[in-house]
């Protein structure tokens, strides 16, 4: 069979590893008409994320909270005790109460702590 003599058109991008590199652009610049709208900069993007960590932070604790962090922690040791430890599901349900009863006062009054601390530290008390 014949061997072609036309030329390729575009350059083979590949490299040793195989990975294909981007060429990026090579024609004209686009217009202004173009371009794509921006979607916000990341200047504005942080200062919101700023804005909701700060407002969260400044929250003060609640028992609702608390509780239902102590509810996730409580299921996450009754998964832990059926899967790893091999507990029958009896024995690992009664160790939901007592968890709860530990944790939701130990996670609020943790947060209590911190939120003091917190404000202290802004000198807001």
């Amino acid at each position: 069979m014949a061997q072609t003599k036309r030329k390729r058109r575009t350059k083979h991008r590949g490299n040793a590893a195989g990975v294909i590199e981007a060429r990026g652009r090579t024609g004209r610049k686009p217009t202004s008409s173009e371009k794509a709208p921006a979607r916000g900069s990341s200047a504005s993007r942080n200062s919101d994320a700023r804005a909701r960590r700060e407002e969260r932070l400044n929250r003060p604790p609640s028992w609702r909270a608390a509780f239902n962090r102590a509810l996730i922690a409580a299921a996450a040791l009754f998964a832990i005790s059926l899967l790893l430890l091999h507990q029958s599901v009896v024995s690992a349900a009664v160790l939901l109460p007592f968890v709860l009863l530990i944790y939701a006062p130990m996670g609020y009054y943790t947060d209590l702590f911190m939120y003091r601390r917190r404000q202290r530290q802004k000198g807001l008390r």
